[in-house]
């Protein structure tokens, strides 16, 4: 166990101009350090088979752009302004409590999509699956590899609500922000759901419901605009900013500008990562080039790309896209496709109107100048980023 390093005031962490720097990417990890090390003495007392969890989960929680702490920061900020330094210790720790949940999600939706990597390790299922096999272990590794990371990312989530229960967070001032977190959760959950049915349907055209008229086109967006709404725009932006004004007092009309704001911001967010996982640098992103086109990802990008592109770029995207089995060449065939319907520069549009709309809606409300331009600086950060 290792001592937990001491937070910084208020004036050095919650730096409006710079709402992501160091200094509050690390006071937010010092706090999970300190969550998972008294979690650590809980493990071992169960017996030493338990040791190789607790290293995942420090693992995978050790990075991340911490983009979920820091929207719930400076939401409490655009209610409550700046948090004292007495204040900001009990905020840090219900704000990384988010990414907390935030690995969970991410353990079980590697294990879904069948990924190898995240930020640049092996995948947690991967990790287990390792385990197993180098153990010599009786039974399937691959099996044993998956209940692994079933069971560790439902660890986090209690562990993500245990952390925000017991953070030192008033108990009237948490019951505010309650209701929030408990939406948030089913969003995320019931959007990943609908994730997998969007990717279960094949991608050639599909009866419309009885009595519609909507092209094939129009019922793909809708999927995946669902999708991108409650899997990533109200649980990236949205939620994690209203829960931070709850905490800091802010009422309904405040809840209802961060909305406006947080959703638009999150589809812009989820766009960008949707271009990032066809056309990213896996240097960068710690992720294969081209995964999304691996696992058959049914984005925003995907269906502007089969409804633009012409016969043979549709027979390609119904014959490669969720290959598996996709190597270099298909992924270079899948991007040409991609950029010669159109797709990439529309989604690159989609961005920076949603973008645009966040912004407005920051200008047209009442909040502290300091929330302002805190989260005006996130949104440039979640839009304009290459990881």
């Amino acid at each position: 166990m290792v001592n937990n390093p001491v937070v910084k005031g208020a004036d050095a962490v919650m730096d409006p101009q710079a709402p992501l720097s160091q200094a509050f990417r690390e006071a937010v990890s010092a706090e999970i350090s300190a969550f998972l090390n008294e979690q650590a003495a809980v493990l071992d007392s169960m017996g030493p088979e338990l040791v190789p969890v607790h290293l995942m989960a420090s693992q995978l929680l050790c990075g991340g752009k911490r983009m979920r702490p820091a929207f719930c920061l400076w939401g409490y900020v655009a209610a409550a302004g700046i948090p004292s330094d007495d204040e900001l210790k009990p905020l840090l720790t219900a704000a990384g409590s988010l990414d907390v949940l935030h690995v969970s999600a991410l353990i079980h939706d590697d294990l879904m999509d069948s990924s190898d990597l995240r930020r640049g390790r092996p995948a947690a299922h991967r990790q287990f699956e390792a385990l197993h096999a180098n153990a010599g272990w009786l039974g399937d590794s691959a099996a044993f590899g998956r209940a692994g990371a079933i069971l560790l990312g439902d660890l986090l989530v209690m562990w993500s609500a245990q952390m925000l229960h017991g953070g030192g967070v008033d108990q009237s001032t948490l019951e505010r922000a309650l209701p929030i977190v408990e939406a948030m959760r089913t969003e995320v959950t019931c959007g990943q759901y609908l994730d997998i049915v969007a990717q279960a349907h094949p991608l050639r055209k599909r009866a419309p419901a009885i009595g519609s008229l909507r092209p094939t086109i129009e019922l793909a967006l809708d999927d995946a605009s669902r999708v991108v709404e409650y899997k990533a725009a109200r649980y990236t932006v949205q939620r994690p900013c209203q829960i931070g004004a709850a905490l800091g007092g802010g009422d309904d009309e405040l809840y209802f500008a961060l909305g406006a704001y947080g959703s638009p911001l999150g589809r812009a967010f989820q766009f960008r990562d949707d271009l990032l996982g066809v056309f990213g640098d896996p240097k960068v992103t710690g992720k294969p080039a081209g995964d999304d086109l691996r696992e058959g990802k049914r984005t925003v990008l995907v269906a502007h790309a089969y409804a633009h592109a012409g016969d043979a770029g549709q027979k390609l995207l119904l014959q490669r896209l969720g290959d598996p089995a996709l190597d270099e060449t298909g992924i270079g065939e899948l991007q040409q496709v991609i950029v010669e319907s159109g797709a990439r520069d529309a989604v690159e549009s989609m961005i920076n109107e949603n973008y645009e709309r966040a912004l407005k809606s920051l200008h047209d409300t009442e909040i502290t100048s300091e929330g302002r331009t805190g989260l005006t600086a996130l949104a440039d950060a979640a839009v304009r980023r290459e990881f």
